[in-house]
């Protein structure tokens, strides 16, 4: 189980987004060259373009779903929007990245307009293949829960989040 200095359970994500889990793999998410760790802050510029995320630990024979999503919607002070999806790759064989899943929703680049915005991709086993049927049919009011109980995905095996907020002209330059 998880600490109660563990940084998901500091950063609300565990309870605004997930139960409480025990990871049994690392994802590894880099936008460029710069490591995605729990809490960090990110400019949206920098957050622009497709990460790389790697699954470190599984096998070629396990599927994996991952989800990325925004609780904080529209601001972190009522987040009554809750939750906005931005991204949701199937079928990612272990020990690969994600480009080698099938993309169901399309990156959505992370825009927030008010306050500081957690963004949290969570990494689901599937239970084989072609195994997650019930898709989003939109990118607003999504539930991560709901999500992987509806697909029989069980608890996350890995997450991890970073903060951005509304990038000003003068931090662009």
């Amino acid at each position: 189980m998880a600490k109660m200095s563990d940084p998901l359970i500091v950063g609300r994500v565990i309870d605004d987004v997930l139960d409480c889990f025990t990871p049994s793999l690392r994802i590894c998410v880099t936008y460029g060259n710069k490591y995605v760790c729990n809490g960090y802050e990110f400019y949206p510029s920098a957050v622009a373009t497709n990460p790389r995320v790697q699954i470190q630990g599984g096998d070629l024979r396990t599927f994996y779903t991952l989800v990325m999503t925004d609780p904080d919607v529209p601001g972190p002070s009522d987040p009554y929007l809750r939750e906005h999806l931005h991204w949701l790759v199937t079928d990612i064989p272990g020990t690969t990245d994600a480009t080698f899943g099938k993309e169901v929703v399309s990156y959505e680049i992370p825009r927030p307009n008010i306050g500081i915005h957690r963004f949290v991709f969570v990494l689901y086993k599937q239970r084989g293949r072609r195994t997650v049927n019930n898709l989003p049919t939109s990118r607003e009011y999504f539930n991560t829960r709901r999500f992987a109980a509806e697909n029989e995905l069980g608890h996350p095996v890995a997450a991890v989040f970073f903060n951005a907020q509304r990038e000003t002209a003068a931090r662009r330059r």
